[in-house]
């Protein structure tokens, strides 16, 4: 096997299992702290990506690897417990149970972030000519840090994508919840049982695919704006 395609590999999972570890665990974590201990006593409140793997083996296990090997990136998914009378009864409680998991990738785009510009402080890292998924930000010098750099990388983009993703107000993805914060008891359960419909899950994931490969370049454009701001060009 090439070894950069094999460093690559363990990049994107590494930063696959631990971004999708902390999305899961944050949405129990934010259940349990709201009310409902669902995820607690299945074990999902935990950075142990082990029982995330058990719940969702397919999503984050074989269907990772099998894109990567098909596509040089990786998708997948976890999931997390809840329970839906909680829910139902707390439509603005199970908001920000849903909108807990993309603030736990912004969380990872910001220390990821945060290290790059370190290590450009530092001269360890410099700002590539040519910024792709995998290289937003290169060694200067040592190519022992060529994995640390990769890594990073991935990490920022990844969350990137998956931060925006979930945001999508397009059921079941987690910014289908944003309108509960905005809808009376009544209206908000209506649209709740709306959302649990399998039609629209169904049609709603493919709508999204296809609506999130349209936009997402000028959204990683605006996040590395963000991440180089101050630095005089980049490419």
């Amino acid at each position: 096997m090439d070894p950069q395609l094999l460093l690559h590999g363990v990049g994107w999972y590494v930063a696959f299992i631990l971004s999708t570890t902390l999305h899961e665990a944050a949405h129990g974590w934010a259940a349990l702290k709201l009310g409902d201990s669902t995820a607690y006593h299945g074990g999902q409140v935990t950075l142990d990506p082990i029982p995330h793997i058990r719940r969702e083996p397919f999503g984050m296990v074989l269907v990772p690897l099998a894109t990567f090997f098909m596509t040089g990136w990786m998708m997948g998914w976890g999931s997390c417990p809840y329970d839906p009378a909680w829910a139902l009864n707390h439509p603005k409680k199970s908001c920000w149970m849903a909108l807990a998991g993309p603030a736990a990738n912004l969380l990872l785009i910001l220390l990821a972030g945060l290290l790059i510009r370190l290590g450009l402080a530092f001269d360890l890292f410099m700002v590539p000519e040519s910024i792709g998924f995998t290289t937003v930000v290169l060694p200067l010098n040592s190519e022992g840090l060529t994995g640390v750099t990769t890594f990073l990388s991935i990490l920022f983009t990844l969350n990137l994508i998956l931060m925006c993703f979930n945001l999508l107000p397009i059921p079941p993805l987690d910014g289908s919840a944003l309108p509960l914060l905005f809808l009376n008891d009544q209206h908000a359960q209506r649209y709740m049982s709306a959302l649990h419909n399998p039609t629209f899950s169904f049609l709603g994931i493919f709508l999204a695919w296809n609506v999130f490969g349209q936009v997402f370049g000028p959204i990683h454009q605006v996040g590395l704006n963000l991440l180089y701001l101050g630095i005089a060009s980049y490419g």
